[in-house]
């Protein structure tokens, strides 16, 4: 028998403990924090409705931290997990930027509104960070090889 070395939760426990150690689980523990900070805000603010943008972003990069760090992308090779990530992070800048902009020019005498806005334009700028570097990691990964020719002919 294999010796597993403790509890399932004490090994997803290590393996999260590692993986936020590393540049890109800082970046998504960094997106599901203030994804956390904003939905707080949004809560506490009288037009409550621009949360669902905060909650399904905190909800996908969750999803796409566990997908990464129990490295799951290498096992279900069906999708583009680099791509699926780019998508998801330009979309969530795009919508955080959007939702921020209306939130901090329409929400006076609401200062949690408000507050929410200021987050989420961090958010944006995190969110626009981390579709840079996958897009440089992407750029970086693919391999460019020479046309064959005939120099013989």
């Amino acid at each position: 028998m294999a010796d597993s070395g403790g509890t399932p939760a004490s090994n997803f426990l290590e393996k999260l403990k590692a993986y936020v150690r590393t540049p890109k689980g800082a970046i998504l523990s960094g997106e599901i924090l203030i994804s956390f900070i904003i939905i707080i805000c949004y809560a506490a603010s009288l037009y409550s409705g621009y949360s669902s943008v905060a909650i399904c972003e905190m909800v996908f990069a969750i999803v796409f931290m566990v997908v990464f760090m129990l490295e799951l992308d290498k096992q279900f090779q069906v999708i583009s997990w680099p791509w699926s990530d780019l998508i998801r992070a330009a979309i969530g800048c795009l919508l955080y930027l959007i939702t921020s902009i209306i939130c901090v020019i329409g929400g006076g005498g609401d200062g949690a509104r408000i507050a929410g806005g200021v987050f989420g334009l961090l958010a944006s700028i995190l969110f626009g960070y981390d579709s840079y570097t996958i897009y440089m990691q992407i750029k970086g990964g693919r391999q460019h090889s020479a046309a064959p020719t005939d120099e013989g002919v």
